[in-house]
């Protein structure tokens, strides 16, 4: 598309993805970013008028000390989010997901992806994963540094294969790339079916984390929109019978997103595949821990009215699915009204209270970034599936029935941080509000995870084995 008839708001968002790379669309702006990035000193999202200006941070990795020190703002490390969200006794008992792969599925590729996981590995103390293996079966274009959309992909690979390893430091990882570029509409997204269906025909892993996302209204008001809805939501409910867990992000706009031609929709609008009623769509919070990680509190990620949040919200075309029927209340029911409400669960997601990623592709200077959006969600939550997966024993599959009994039920505050604060509107369409429970800014919240996986994996008995 040429950049100069891309509307001025998904350009603020493009770029706003480059801080929170879900790939909602990626336009021609990224040059004005990697030359943004070309600055020394600590490195700092600063939003200033339209955009992102983008700062190095030098190696080593900074601790979170001198980022709040520096740029007034966390950066916080694979270690404090494992001790927030209660990941530290899962992994200390030895379910580290050993044994089990997640499946990532990406646009074009990062040619520096296995050295800066190496780089990310020894900062952190991590260790390699079992394995990790590239896959490209519809072909691969050569990287060029001057394509802003490969440099967009290149960065979304690099938050999805580090902070995925991150939560599961030995599980497997299998990076799937496409050589189409998703953007908007049905563009790019029969062939990331393919992959995904690649993925499970040939057994690869029974965990997929998809971090790119279209409006859910371009898809049913184009045409051929309607029958890509149609054939992942038959895929996903086959793998999910096949005990494949599926985690989309639910989008970085709230509800603020835009048609093909980059218009907003003029009412609140969600994203698919986040809104499929089988998949585990994942939305974003801000998030609250000290400088050791101990958890303080959160928010719905909102960074202002036009700068960023979670995307949330109801589907107006896929039918609300019985999990959803069975465990809300009748005020939910009311909000919904027979249609699917997204998203199920959520995540740390503001850049403000981002985490830290190693970049070194052709195209920005090497070194430490800051990155937000619900993009941190999907890979994250699928490393702590993997460790769950190894804990049970087996694949827990599609695991929403059992979250939305669990949220029901009397051991929710102890398997999720219920967040009630917060509204994700944008650009004066109207939002949602966070409330005690499930809601349509975060769902059931962000987990506890020793409790979490214990709950869910009794809850799932007998389900997927």
């Amino acid at each position: 598309m040429n950049q100069s008839v891309i509307p001025h708001r998904l350009l603020r968002t493009t770029i706003l993805l480059i801080a929170m790379p879900l790939l909602l669309s990626f336009l021609p702006i990224m040059s004005a970013v990697a030359q943004a990035a070309s600055s020394h000193g600590p490195f700092s999202f600063t939003f200033k008028g339209n955009h992102y200006t983008l700062e190095r941070v030098a190696q080593p990795p900074p601790t979170d000390a001198q980022c709040r020190a520096q740029i007034g703002q966390p950066c916080y490390s694979p270690q404090e989010i494992r001790t927030a969200y209660d990941l530290n006794p899962v992994l200390n008992a030895g379910f580290t997901g050993k044994g089990q792969t997640i499946v990532i599925i990406d646009s074009f590729g990062d040619p520096t992806i296995q050295n800066d996981l190496q780089v990310f590995d020894s900062a952190f103390g991590l260790p390699a994963p079992p394995s990790f293996t590239e896959l490209a079966p519809l072909g691969q274009l050569n990287f060029n540094p001057n394509t802003p959309d490969m440099i967009g992909w290149a960065a979304e690979i690099s938050l999805d294969v580090e902070w995925s390893h991150a939560m599961a430091p030995d599980a497997n990882i299998v990076l799937m790339t496409s050589p189409v570029d998703e953007t908007q509409g049905v563009q790019g997204m029969p062939e990331f079916l393919y992959l995904e269906q690649y993925a499970v025909t040939h057994n690869l892993g029974k965990i997929i984390s998809q971090s790119w996302a279209t409006t859910e209204n371009t898809l049913f008001t184009i045409p051929g929109g309607r029958k890509v809805i149609s054939d992942f939501d038959h895929f996903y409910q086959k793998a999910g019978a096949e005990g494949v867990t599926v985690f989309s992000s639910s989008g970085d706009a709230g509800t603020a997103n835009p048609d093909i031609n980059g218009n907003i929709y003029p009412f609140p609008t969600v994203n698919f595949p986040a809104s499929s009623p089988y998949i585990t769509a994942v939305g974003g919070t801000s998030l609250f821990a000290d400088t050791s990680g101990n958890y303080q509190s959160e928010t719905v990620w909102n960074d202002g009215p036009t700068n960023g949040a979670t995307g949330g919200g109801v589907s107006q075309f896929l039918k609300e699915p019985g999990y959803q029927q069975d465990n809300l209340p009748a005020s939910d029911q009311q909000l919904l009204n027979g249609f699917r409400g997204v998203p199920d669960i959520a995540f740390n997601a503001d850049p403000a209270t981002g985490v830290l990623v190693y970049l070194s592709f052709p195209g920005v200077p090497a070194g430490w970034y800051i990155f937000g959006g619900t993009s941190e969600g999907s890979p994250a939550w699928a490393g702590i599936i993997a460790d769950g997966d190894q804990m049970a024993g087996h694949p827990l599959g599609f695991i929403n029935p059992a979250v939305y009994k669990l949220g029901k039920g009397s051991d929710y505050a102890e398997s999720f941080h219920d967040v009630t604060v917060g509204n994700n509107s944008q650009d004066n369409i109207p939002g949602y509000n966070a409330t005690p429970g499930w809601d349509a800014t975060t769902g059931w919240g962000t987990p506890k995870v020793a409790t979490f996986l214990e709950e869910l994996i009794e809850g799932t008995e007998g389900q997927n084995t």
